[in-house]
């Protein structure tokens, strides 16, 4: 109980100090709890980013993948997809990380009249397509979602209407198409009459190419539910040994080593599951894709790492000043609990306990204020708020905690070399 009334006291004496200790926690607790909280939802916000610019993964069919390899092309055809097989992607491990994907057919035609037709490469896809599971539960998914950046004059294309098609800026500008015409075009095996429901500007070579309904596409070549490569978005882990091991040889792991890269989202073992659902079918990553993800994210963690690393040394430095200058204050004070037969640990204690009390109260409103700091930092740079993960705030007990012992570390040494004679003499 005495140990408690000292404790009160003290508290209310050097008030001044006592607020700046709380202060100097408060604005480190906050500005740490703010980082960590952004940097455990970090992942996700940046691979929703980095969604907009595309499939990280690319499926095609094993003959088309070695005609690529060898002759470095993938015009000819060599091999198909099936269109029936599309949802087996859902019924994979990682099903659920698969936010997209959309199949493709290529083939090239003759647009215009017949004495003045010119080649044109068409694509069959889907735009945005209801894709019914074995399951019974409905998927969206296209090229809408797969090409959310796209700048488009008029609209996109709908799946059910086999007449609509949507052109590339470049295509548009060299034919003279605008939204509206009617486009005619001969393929290898039909012919069809074409209206154009928007242009595009992708800012890449897609600019030059025609997108039809998938199904228009294999009326075209006369290829009926076969398609040549499928563009696959994944929600992915960043890549480590692990999985560039794997990537290159799975069968070269270890049954724990398998075990772990199969269960974990990797782009190679989400493309090693894609494989074994459909039939000869190569799964790649798109690596400009992919590994911007993982060393976006990699920076990101570590510029917050540093910046939270920093918040807490400058706090505990802070404490220290501040906690040392306290002790020298009342050193006569401390002098005399030693003189009347205080030990050097039941003062150590009290010192300890009246900062942790102070700390502890400063903690506790930066953790709230970091909570709104990162919300903050959410809105501006997301567009999006930030979900606070539950491992933060037993984290962040535990650094404050750590922060407050380590910064009244300078002032217990001083503490311990104060002799009551010295002090009480004035010396």
């Amino acid at each position: 109980m005495f140990f408690f009334r000292m404790i009160s006291r003290a508290l209310r004496q050097q008030l001044g100090k006592r607020v700046m200790i709380a202060v100097t926690i408060c604005l480190g607790a906050a500005l740490t709890t703010s980082m960590m909280a952004v940097m455990l939802d970090v992942g996700d916000k940046v691979k929703q980013e980095l969604s907009s610019y595309g499939a990280n993964i690319e499926v095609t069919s094993k003959g088309a993948s070695v005609v690529s390899e060898v002759y470095g092309t993938d015009d000819e055809p060599a091999g198909a997809l099936r269109e029936d097989e599309l949802p087996k992607l859902k019924s994979i491990f990682w099903a659920y990380n698969l936010e997209d994907f959309a199949p493709y057919l290529k083939t090239t035609v003759q647009v215009g009249a017949s004495g003045d037709s010119a080649p044109v490469t068409l694509y069959g896809t889907w735009f945005d397509h209801t894709l019914t599971l074995d399951i019974g539960e409905p998927v969206q998914t296209g090229l809408l979602r797969l090409r959310g950046w796209w700048d488009v004059e008029g609209g996109w294309a709908q799946d059910a209407d086999p007449q609509q098609a949507m052109v590339g800026a470049n295509l548009a500008a060299a034919h003279g198409w605008s939204v509206g015409d009617t486009v005619p075009v001969a393929g290898t095996d039909g012919d069809a009459e074409l209206r154009v429901a928007g242009v595009f500007h992708a800012g890449s070579d897609e600019d030059d190419v025609l997108y039809v309904p998938l199904a228009t596409a294999q009326q075209l070549t006369g290829r009926p539910g076969e398609v040549d490569r499928i563009e696959v978005r994944a929600i992915t882990t960043p890549e480590n040994e692990l999985s560039q091991r794997a990537e290159r040889d799975p069968t070269s792991l270890s049954v724990a080593d398998w075990e772990t890269w199969y269960c974990t989202a990797y782009v190679s073992s989400i493309s090693y599951q894609i494989e074994e659902a459909l039939t000869d079918a190569v799964a790649k990553p798109v690596r400009q894709i992919a590994d911007s993800e993982g060393v976006i994210l990699e920076k990101t963690q570590l510029i917050m790492v540093l910046i939270a690393v920093l918040a807490m040394v400058g706090s505990a430095l802070g404490i220290a000043n501040l906690v040392t200058a306290g002790v020298m204050e009342r050193a006569p004070e401390i002098g005399l609990l030693k003189a009347i037969g205080a030990r050097n640990a039941s003062v150590v204690g009290l010192i300890i306990a009246e900062t942790m009390v102070v700390g502890l109260v400063g903690g506790a409103v930066g953790f709230v204020l970091g909570i709104g700091l990162a919300q903050v930092i959410g809105q501006v740079v997301f567009s999006s708020w930030i979900t606070l993960r539950p491992l933060v705030l037993p984290v962040m007990v535990a650094l404050i905690t750590s922060m407050i012992l380590v910064g009244t570390l300078p002032s217990l040494r001083a503490l311990m070399k104060l002799e009551p004679a010295n002090v009480l003499h004035g010396k």
